[in-house]
């Protein structure tokens, strides 16, 4: 007596004898011994797995939880059934430990920026499981890396002291160049207003030497006649004064004494 067994597409059928391994047959209608036989059926497809809440220590010694994806599927069939009493733990458990070896030589900051190259690393670290497993994994992906509670609590500590010491540092380079500014208009301005005051006294100084000058220049080229006229006037004011003394040498009046309009005036004063 026979019995069927169908085996679907991209599945393997392996057929145990007693409990021991007889043959391997492929999808479609297979017949064998009830009670003396047995067919497993091992799904050959694309299979996804995801690893979560799985905790890791980076090289600063900080703990991160970490989810990992991954896809596999199955090559050898014969290994993957008998050679291991659980071969997707064991895949398991050897992309764990890949991955705690892998972020535990970095730092956390560098952990945090680098999922794309702990991917490559990961993945090259795996290779292919198919001679020890019969399995082999397709891709894996680091879907989230993060900090502890605490670790994000100081990280975010730091964040906003970082933007409060920016924040300080660009409001104090503010006020300096404010000041900085208010202190070149000052100076500035006294600059300005010392040069206008220096150019006002230059041009006072230089209108009092040419007024000096241009009075030199007059006196030198005036002759005797100009001077007797200045003293004939003024005796002539001095003779319409109340004054009538006047003190001068001998020689004074007898050189004035020969000027007519002189002796007039003298003259008058005498008569006062």
């Amino acid at each position: 007596m026979f019995g069927f067994k169908v085996v679907r597409q991209n599945h393997v059928g392996l057929v145990e004898t007693l409990g021991r391994y007889k043959r391997e047959v492929n999808a479609g209608l297979s017949f064998y011994i009830p009670i003396f036989q047995k067919v497993r059926i091992v799904d050959l497809a694309m299979i996804p797995l995801s690893l979560k809440g799985y905790s890791v220590i980076t090289k600063d010694n900080a703990e991160v939880q970490t989810n990992v994806t991954l896809n596999y599927h199955v090559t050898d069939a014969r290994k993957f059934e008998y050679e291991n009493s659980n071969s997707v733990e064991s895949m398991v458990q050897l992309v764990r430990g890949h991955l705690r070896d892998i972020i535990g030589k970095i730092d956390l900051n560098e952990a945090l920026g680098s999922t794309s190259k702990i991917n490559a690393d990961l993945a090259a670290a795996i290779g292919d499981l198919t001679n020890t497993y019969g399995i082999k994994v397709d891709r894996v992906n680091i879907d989230e890396l993060k900090p502890s509670a605490s670790i994000t609590e100081s990280m975010e500590k730091q964040i906003r002291a970082d933007r409060e010491k920016t924040a300080a540092i660009a409001k104090a380079n503010g006020e300096a160049r404010s000041i900085e500014i208010e202190t070149k208009a000052r100076n500035d301005a006294t600059v300005s207003t010392a040069k206008a005051e220096a150019a006002a006294t230059i041009a006072r100084a230089d209108a009092k030497a040419y007024e000096i000058k241009k009075l030199n220049d007059m006196l030198a080229s005036a002759d005797n006649k100009y001077f007797t006229d200045q003293q004939i006037q003024a005796f002539a004011a001095l003779a319409e004064s109340s004054s009538n003394t006047v003190v001068m040498s001998k020689e004074d009046i007898g050189k004035f004494s020969e000027i007519p309009v002189t002796a007039q005036v003298m003259n008058q004063i005498s008569k006062k």
